[in-house]
């Protein structure tokens, strides 16, 4: 059962039931009956979100001790300083709001069946008064009296509805959170993924990606993906299911949505090659963390750099392959063994042309024929052998990626 607090009303309130004569109620009662019939007539023909319901048996028993147990609790408030609302009563118009949204209605229905419930019972009461030629000042206070009511009703219903989609809202964020998991884990049986993906509400595509993205990034990412993707925290960052795009368009797409969001899409698969997809959006998201292959919040497509993404998998082999590759600049200092790497990682690259080195290096080609020769020095004949500039370049291209 929803519970929602009774607020607390100012000091010099007094509700507009208090200036009604106190036997109204009796007054009022024969018209009672005709009332509820007109209000469980009209609401599903007028609220379309209630026209299916109308030949349900069990929804027509509730309407209708409802609309009763309503009027029954406004006409108990003439000449009282109560509340609109008892603890009881309260409780049950809460269970009504959050049965709407359980049901698949919106709030505005509800809304709208209070409203046009209000309009009928101040119809049939006040024609009520007026064949007993009541004073005028007593249908003014009847009617205040009624709006007043159906405000009180609309305002808790209003917060146990709020209060039931958040509710529901956190249980399905645990469940995609649980979906997530198990499918980056791997090792499912797919019966269990299915139950898992009923259970999120999320139906999976044929073809998925995995996107790893800083932690901080998750609200504006969900925000951007809407129902597209799943989104959420795993320790020191965000991870997102999203359907792999497969053409130019849903490429071109899927990376405006990420935006600025520092993200990695990994390689498309089905749902049993998740984990495959995770680790390489990961191995490459911690490249990007250490130096970025952009340096910039761009994201990329891990398909589009798999190079880095080689370099990245095994940190310790590549460490090791640097150390060794690269020992004969271990007695250079910290500025000139930055020199020389730089000059010669580009030399590497251009397949030892002069020119292209000076160009991209903003420097002159005797500046590099310089340090090329003391390169020469220190590597010796090993700069000749195809198998040593191999493990040269990939150590080289390694540290440009390590912090």
């Amino acid at each position: 059962m929803t519970i929602i607090p009774t607020p607390t009303p100012p000091l010099d309130w007094s509700p507009p039931w208090e200036s009604l004569p106190s036997d109204l109620s009796e007054a009022l009662a024969p018209a009672v009956p005709g009332i509820v019939e007109k209000i469980i007539e009209t609401v599903p023909r007028q609220i379309p979100a209630y026209a299916s319901a109308r030949g349900d048996g069990r929804y027509g028993d509730k309407l209708t001790l409802g609309v009763i147990t309503a009027l029954d609790n406004l006409l108990a408030l003439p000449g009282t300083s109560r509340p609109a609302l008892t603890a009881e009563s309260r409780a049950l118009v809460a269970d009504l709001g959050a049965g709407e949204f359980r049901q698949g209605r919106s709030m505005d229905a509800l809304l709208a069946a209070y409203r046009t419930s209000a309009r009928i019972a101040f119809r049939g009461l006040s024609e009520e008064c007026a064949r007993q030629q009541m004073d005028l000042s007593v249908v003014v206070d009847l009617g205040e009296s009624i709006w007043a009511y159906i405000d009180e009703l609309s305002s808790v219903s209003a917060q146990a509805y709020a209060f039931e989609q958040s509710a529901r809202a956190g249980v399905l964020e645990l469940r995609r959170a649980d979906l997530v998991g198990a499918l980056v884990r791997g090792g499912l049986a797919e019966d269990e993924v299915h139950r898992l993906s009923a259970a999120a509400d999320w139906r999976l595509p044929r073809r998925l990606a995995v996107v790893v993205m800083p932690v901080e990034s998750a609200p504006a990412a969900r925000t951007a993906l809407g129902h597209a993707g799943l989104v959420v925290e795993r320790e020191s960052e965000a991870t997102a299911l999203v359907s792999a795009p497969e053409r130019s368009g849903q490429r071109t797409r899927l990376l405006r949505l990420l935006a600025g969001l520092g993200a990695v899409v990994g390689p498309s698969v089905d749902w049993q090659g998740v984990p495959h997809s995770y680790r390489v959006a990961r191995t490459l998201s911690l490249q990007r963390g250490a130096a970025g292959p952009d340096g910039a919040q761009a994201p990329i497509l891990a398909e589009d750099h798999l190079s880095l993404v080689v370099l990245g998998a095994e940190p310790l082999v590549m460490q090791e392959l640097a150390e060794r590759a690269l020992a004969p600049l271990a007695g250079q200092s910290e500025a000139k063994r930055e020199v020389l790497e730089q000059t010669l990682l580009s030399w590497l690259r251009h397949w030892g042309q002069r020119a292209p080195v000076a160009e991209e290096l903003g420097i002159h080609p005797q500046t590099v024929g310089y340090r090329l020769g003391r390169l020469r020095e220190l590597f010796g004949e090993a700069l000749e052998d195809p198998e040593t500039r191999f493990d040269l370049e990939l150590a080289l291209r390694w540290q440009t990626l390590t912090p």
